[in-house]
């Protein structure tokens, strides 16, 4: 199969193993994307999401923002960041932020309201301050939701991150842009599959952190939030 053989010269070139050119290199930089743009995303994100959750205000708001702003075109953002404050790390910043922090936010929401009110009343009985409630009882609940939200978010950086290549930077995109545009099917193919790779090692690495990370009681959580059991 011709796919078989494009991966094959792909791997097989000198250039992926030092240079510029080289896959360690390119890993390194599509890794460094998706580390600032989720650690960005996170702060911006999570703190708001378990204040809101908390208080419950604005609920309905987050919704319809979040909505909004997960149907915004990437490659539209980037291109707008360029115009705005030119080529470089800025651009594709903002624009994987803008897709990773709606998903956070709403992770963080949901997590803190789907705390059992019983536990925040009688966190609050034995005289716990909001703030101990929120940290001691909320943001364990919460924490297979915001495990799940994060991992969501991890792979589409992941993959959204191929744009650096749009706007003259590097990454796994350099890879499939320069491939589509000297027809050199096997940079494309090779490159293709090691996002693909990236997002199922990044997938791996969130089951192992969810089996092993949290608490024996909060693996097996749901990280959307449940119904109330009716009172008997």
């Amino acid at each position: 199969m011709n796919w078989l053989s494009w991966l094959s010269d792909f791997f097989s070139d000198p250039d992926r193993r030092n240079g510029p050119d080289a896959i360690a290199h390119r890993l390194a930089e599509h890794l460094t994307f998706c580390g600032e743009a989720l650690a960005y995303a996170a702060l911006l994100a999570v703190p708001l999401g378990l204040l809101l959750g908390y208080t419950g205000r604005a609920t309905g708001l987050v919704t319809s923002v979040t909505g909004i702003a997960r149907g915004l075109p990437t490659l539209g953002l980037v291109t707008l960041a360029v115009l705005v404050a030119g080529v470089g790390d800025t651009a594709v910043l903002v624009a994987l932020v803008a897709l990773a922090a709606p998903v956070l936010l709403v992770a963080a929401v949901e997590g803190v309201r789907g705390t059992d009110p019983a536990l925040r009343d009688a966190a609050r009985g034995i005289g716990l301050t909001h703030r101990q409630v929120l940290w001691q009882v909320c943001v364990p609940s919460a924490l297979p939701a915001l495990l799940a939200g994060l991992r969501t978010a991890t792979v589409q950086v992941i993959a959204t991150a191929t744009v650096a290549a749009y706007v003259g930077l590097g990454g796994l995109g350099r890879y499939v842009l320069d491939g589509l545009a000297t027809h050199d099917f096997p940079q494309t193919a090779g490159g293709a599959l090691l996002v693909v790779l990236l997002a199922l090692g990044a997938q791996g690495l969130f089951v192992l952190l969810n089996r092993f990370a949290l608490p024996a009681g909060l693996r097996g959580a749901r990280p959307a939030r449940t119904a109330r059991r009716p009172r008997g």
